[in-house]
């Protein structure tokens, strides 16, 4: 019995190390903000190990960024009040200044110094355009393309239609595709 317990949890170890960094970087996406994207990230963790540990391996995924999905839409509603209250007292929202956590995880690569500078400006501007969409399509399309699910498991983590899911994918690339145009 302590055998299989000690399993689980490896099991879980495995699963969230292999998944947190992906759950970031949605995060990131959506919220604009790192110390709230680590908030939201960790929150879905652990509302996974508490609730759903005890659950089959294979509908961890789908659990997983169902709930952080959850808490992302948790976070807009807190902060569509938050702006409320804040445009009521005559306050501004606080700017966001601090540095990407990933960007400073040592490079692995033997990529060439412009090489690098390449990507990297590349990769900025994806995000750029990525948070310019609107938060369902900007989410199908980092469930799609960065998470690799398809169209029934991405419409079962956000709790929407298929149909759903293939409109602001369409909408998501096509957008994508005319802001990046002149990068790719």
């Amino acid at each position: 019995m302590v055998a299989r317990h000690e399993d689980r949890t490896t099991a879980l170890d495995r699963f969230l190390a292999a998944h947190e960094r992906r759950a970031y970087r949605m995060a990131y996406v959506a919220t604009g903000n790192h110390d709230d994207a680590l908030d939201v990230v960790q929150d879905a963790m652990f509302k996974l190990v508490q609730r759903y540990a005890k659950r089959d391996e294979g509908d961890w995924p789908a659990l997983f960024t169902r709930i952080v999905q959850n808490n992302l839409a948790d976070f807009y509603r807190r902060n569509a009040v938050r702006r409320k209250w804040r445009q009521w007292f005559g306050r501004s929202d606080e700017e966001d200044t601090g540095e990407d956590p990933l960007e400073q995880v040592a490079q692995t690569g033997t990529h060439q110094p412009d090489e690098q500078l390449g990507q990297q400006r590349a990769m900025q501007t994806l995000d750029a355009a990525l948070k310019k969409l609107p938060l369902r399509q900007q989410q199908v399309f980092l469930l799609r393309q960065w998470e690799g699910l398809d169209v029934a498991a991405t419409a079962r983590a956000m709790g929407v239609s298929e149909g759903s899911v293939k409109t602001h994918y369409s909408r998501a690339v096509q957008s994508l595709r005319n802001q990046l145009e002149d990068h790719w």
